[in-house]
């Protein structure tokens, strides 16, 4: 008897993922790891260094694929936007917070903007 589509664990695992709250969990989480793989990028020095190679390619690897499970639910555009701003946002305030990156009032100006244009993306569906 053939497997009905949709049935079995791969059926519940498919289901899971398409719950609209899974799918916006994994969007930020995927977001999360752009902050992973973008400050592990700052070590890496040429990809010679192993540990924080690893770190990246993990974080890259986690990132990429709550992009792709968030996406079988969220609208593409939508979603790699909300992923990509995620990212920019916290890209920016590690830099700051961490890095002693500057963080003028026309930077913060923008920042509010990405935020703002993520939100709408959120609420217009």
């Amino acid at each position: 008897m053939a497997a009905s589509i949709g049935g079995g664990a791969a059926g519940a695992c498919d289901n899971f993922v398409r719950s609209w709250t899974m799918a916006w969990v994994l969007l930020i989480i995927g977001g999360l790891g752009e902050v992973g793989f973008t400050t592990c990028l700052r070590f890496v020095d040429g990809f010679r260094n192993i540990g924080w190679t690893a770190g990246f390619l993990a974080s890259v690897t986690l990132s990429m694929g709550a992009l792709e499970w968030a996406a079988r639910t969220i609208p593409m555009g939508t979603a790699y936007a909300v992923w990509g701003g995620i990212g920019a946002l916290g890209t920016v305030l590690v830099g700051a917070l961490c890095f002693g990156e500057p963080l003028g009032a026309a930077r913060m100006a923008l920042i509010a903007g990405l935020i703002a244009c993520v939100a709408g993306l959120r609420l217009a569906g």
